[in-house]
């Protein structure tokens, strides 16, 4: 167990920090683009790109909530010794991580204040897939529309509406990365639409 918690970090630690860092923030700058993480191999069952994030984002200053299978000795290990963050509840988190499921419900999170608006969570969702298709995003940084594989339409729809206030999410399977900041707006893609109305 020593030997594994030690390893999968960033090989070179400068170099794949900031190509990380890189990679994430233009994620978050331009929702529904998949960006491609490498350099570390977490333990199972963290994708590379939620354990990539993970050592991006997450320091001795950030608690950290994982649910589900996620939180497991495996992973709290690694994570303690790679981050320091500090593991605490989904009430009391600044990052969580999980898989959409396990996550719920998102009442639980804390979705800042009108003083301190970024006092939020982020929420790293663990995805079977990936994929620049589904529902539609507009909003700041978003050319016209995007599109993006989400795990479900109106949670994220009632999630911008808290706008200033509400929960931030990043999405990994894999290697890849988006991200969905809670001012993008969600709709339903035309087939979902259809859809839609042939089951109503």
């Amino acid at each position: 167990m020593q030997a594994q918690t030690l390893e999968g970090g960033f090989a070179h630690p400068a170099t794949d920090a900031a190509h990380a860092f890189r990679a994430v923030m233009e994620a978050m700058a331009r929702p529904g683009t998949i960006q491609t993480l490498s350099g570390a191999t977490p333990p199972a069952p963290l994708s590379v790109a939620a354990g990539v994030a993970l050592l991006t984002l997450c320091d001795t200053e950030t608690p950290l909530y994982m649910a589900g299978d996620a939180d497991c000795e495996a992973v709290r290990t690694w994570v303690a010794f790679h981050t320091g963050a500090p593991i605490t509840g989904p009430s009391h988190c600044m990052f969580a991580l999980g898989t959409w499921d396990a996550l719920g419900p998102l009442s639980s999170y804390p979705i800042g204040t009108s003083e301190y608006p970024d006092r939020s969570a982020t929420l790293i969702v663990e995805c079977a897939d990936l994929a620049a298709d589904g529902a539609t995003l507009t909003g700041p940084g978003i050319r016209n529309t995007a599109s993006l594989s989400l795990p479900e339409t109106q949670a994220f729809q009632d999630n911008a509406a808290l706008f200033p206030l509400g929960l931030d999410f990043v999405f990994t399977s894999d290697d890849r990365i988006a991200a969905l900041p809670r001012s993008t707006k969600v709709s339903r893609s035309s087939s979902e639409a259809v859809a839609q109305e042939g089951n109503s």
